[in-house]
């Protein structure tokens, strides 16, 4: 078994994350080893197993993503159920903890939402995401942020939403709040829900 340990450059050295090479068995035994530590997300696709320890960067874009997201689902009075990252498993397939996650319209297995924040990867995500048959799939990126639905053929890169009451979220100014959330947590949360408000 190989291990290749991935940090991101000095500016960002945030989260470290171990790439090994193992079968679904092995994947859950790693996995059940590490349900004491909380902060260690695991994923496992195509006999790769990917060791992620979030650093603080990582977290927190996470935390604001997910706060505005739920802001506007409560705003907007749609019915949703956070569920974080929950373990998202297709037995023998596919695992993956996003960074966030949500059921629209009730609790399912596996959630129609997933959102990865990325400072490193070398990983494809979404080959992963398509195995689970998660619906949507957004990724924070290198202050990017990226929407794909899955389609019959694969998932495909969409400019807005395409579930249901989140179709109605402007992504554009998803956007400059998340950024301006950086320096402006609350004034970020302020002109999301003007927006909703509108």
């Amino acid at each position: 078994m190989t291990a290749q340990l991935t940090q991101p450059p000095k500016q960002r050295a945030t989260d470290q994350r171990i790439i090994l090479q193992g079968t679904w068995e092995k994947f859950k035994l790693l996995q059940q080893a590490s349900e004491d530590s909380p902060g260690v997300r695991l994923a496992y696709y195509s006999e790769t197993i990917e060791i992620l320890m979030p650093g603080e960067d990582h977290e927190f874009f996470a935390h604001i993503i997910g706060y505005l997201l739920t802001t506007f689902l409560l705003d907007m009075s749609i019915d949703f159920k956070p569920t974080g990252s929950k373990n998202q498993d297709k037995e023998g397939t596919a695992s993956a903890q996003a960074d966030q996650s949500y059921c629209i319209g009730g609790s399912k297995p596996i959630p129609d939402l997933s959102i990865e924040v990325i400072f490193t990867s070398g990983i494809n995500k979404l080959a992963r995401y398509q195995a689970l048959g998660v619906p949507e799939v957004w990724f924070w990126q290198d202050g990017v942020l990226t929407l794909y639905h899955l389609r019959p053929t694969g998932y495909e890169q969409i400019d807005r939403s395409e579930l249901a009451g989140l179709n109605q979220l402007d992504i554009d100014l998803l956007k400059r709040c998340i950024l301006m959330a950086e320096t402006n947590f609350s004034g970020a949360v302020q002109t999301l829900r003007q927006s909703s408000d509108k």
